[in-house]
């Protein structure tokens, strides 16, 4: 059954730090892409942080380069997205997304996935 589990939301200060996890199923760790969305209300959900699992690589979106880090452990099958330096437009909700094999191009695209979690509320503050 493939499962992906989000934790670690919650509200925080600006210039605050966050770490979420990501609890994925045996099935679903062997994607090749994982991602971490956000949709804030009324817009788009959009491409936060990929990555790569086969080799490690990673991708992010320009509006959080520098400050959220993902990264992934491989015997606790868990993705992770250290955010770092948050500010209120930060606040959304936040996905964990596995892919179905390989997501090609579409690493921090909705349509380079297939599996959703349900999802952990990040509220920054001023």
């Amino acid at each position: 059954q493939v499962q992906l589990v989000e934790s670690g939301g919650g509200s925080v200060q600006a210039g605050g730090s966050l770490r979420l996890s990501c609890a994925t199923s045996a099935y679903t760790y062997s994607s090749n892409c994982m991602g971490w969305f956000r949709q804030a209300p009324g817009k788009e959900r959009e491409g936060v942080a990929g990555i790569y699992t086969r080799v490690g690589s990673t991708y992010y979106a320009d509006s959080v380069k520098g400050r959220f880090t993902i990264s992934q452990d491989n015997a606790k099958k868990t993705v992770y997205l250290q955010m770092n330096s948050l500010k209120p437009e930060d606040t959304a909700m936040y996905y964990c997304a596995a892919s179905a094999g390989y997501c090609s191009d579409y690493v921090l695209h909705v349509n380079g996935y297939k599996y959703w979690g349900q999802g952990t509320q990040v509220t920054v503050s001023s």
